[in-house]
């Protein structure tokens, strides 16, 4: 702390009262603090301010940018890939599922490479690892779930129970992290979730080959799946604000490594014991398009199922997990536009509908986070006006130094 400045103030009272006095006058000393200026706030001009905030927003909406792109890519084209395996001759369920988190161990290249900065201290090894492992499990089931009901139920309905995670979605959010509904928001819900239905019912099920009594299975199974993949991305925005704290890149990729190896450990058991790891070679010699072309596929489920969870666990980590529900939803109405390219499926007036009635869901969503943005924008700016005392300001931090 700085020395103390002296500043004497002298008894000036009645003089003949001083000359009775046969004791001299002692002199009154207060000594205050002096401040201390290198610890002032450095106070910037509203130009300053605006510039800098101008650009942290648009380095905000780069960032979320980039995550929508890898979430709608990654989806689109691990879908794709994911019908042309059963297509081409696969029928593995267990390898479906194992796909679906197997290219985890790829992320570990970006985790090294990428400096680990955080604001806050790491949470305890004790605290995260047993979140890993839970959600890890969780993964592995909801995949399989997936599967299944893929498996035993027609494409219409299955899409139609599919849309229905984004209500589930919206339950949890509002529960768990504390998510506040606009009439943006919940327009936006109601109409994603509508496109999705509506390209469901929409779907020609004529060639589903569904296992007799296995419908009633298919159905709970979808449902819980969909309920379950709600609550999983729900639980990963509690770990990054409760438990994490902080938004890194590096987090959302150590995140999404070790929950999706666990879950590909998971799976490869299930692989093992149900005995179909023995018709994988037979299913390898006979693919249709040969065996390059069956490994190359694989791989390429396995990469861009990565690239889509990174992308939404970014969006969970960056917005909320709504908005990341949000996103991967607005993608189920662009896979028809694809499959019209590589599989010639008939793009009709109900398709063209429901990709229409998606845009505007998610329009709807987008506006509202700029809403958001600019009154928080507002707010930061009137914080950052306000007048500060440096000498008052100074006197506090000596009072507690």
């Amino acid at each position: 702390m700085a020395e103390p400045q002296e500043i004497e103030l002298r008894n000036q009272g009645n003089p003949s009262r001083a000359q009775e006095d046969s004791t001299p006058a002692k002199d009154h000393v207060i000594s205050l603090p002096q401040p201390n200026h290198a610890m002032l706030p450095q106070l910037q001009s509203p130009s300053q301010l605006s510039l800098h905030s101008i650009l942290k927003r648009w380095r905000w909406w780069t960032v979320v940018l980039l995550n929508i792109v890898s979430v709608l890519a990654g989806q689109t084209i691990a879908t794709l890939l994911g019908r042309f395996y059963f297509n081409e001759g696969g029928n593995s369920l267990w390898m479906a599922t194992l796909v679906q988190s197997a290219g985890a161990p790829l992320l570990l290249v970006p985790l090294l490479l990428i400096p680990r900065k955080s604001p806050v201290a790491r949470p305890p090894l004790r605290k995260i690892v047993p979140i890993y492992f839970v959600l890890g499990f969780i993964i592995a089931g909801d995949n399989l779930m997936y599967s299944y009901g893929l498996l035993y139920l027609p494409v219409s309905t299955y899409s139609l129970i599919c849309a229905s995670q984004l209500g589930f979605n919206a339950v949890f959010s509002y529960f768990i992290n504390k998510q506040k509904f606009t009439a943006l928001i919940f327009n936006s819900v109601v109409l994603l979730t509508f496109s999705a239905a509506l390209l469901g019912v929409n779907s020609d099920s004529s060639d589903s080959n569904i296992p007799n009594g296995k419908y009633p299975l298919g159905f709970v199974l979808t449902v819980a799946a969909s309920a379950v993949f709600s609550l999983l991305i729900s639980l990963m925005q509690w770990t990054f604000e409760t438990v994490i704290k902080a938004q890194t890149f590096s987090w959302v990729l150590e995140l999404q490594m070790y929950t999706n190896t666990i879950a590909a450990l998971v799976t490869v058991v299930g692989l093992f014991v149900s005995g179909e790891w023995k018709g994988i070679n037979a299913e390898f010699q006979g693919y249709e398009t040969g065996k390059a072309s069956y490994a190359l596929t694989l791989v390429g489920t396995a990469v861009g199922w990565q690239v889509f969870s990174v992308g939404l666990i970014g969006l969970i980590s960056l917005v909320s997990s709504l908005f990341a529900n949000v996103i991967s939803t607005f993608a189920l109405p662009i896979v028809p536009v694809f499959a019209v390219i590589f599989f010639h499926d008939s793009m009709n007036g109900v398709k063209v509908v429901s990709m229409l009635i998606a845009v505007w869901g998610f329009l709807s969503y987008i506006y509202q986070n700029y809403l958001d943005d600019s009154k928080a924008k507002q707010i930061a700016e009137e914080e950052n006006q306000k007048d500060i005392d440096p000498v008052a300001f100074a006197k506090k931090l000596d009072s507690q130094s």
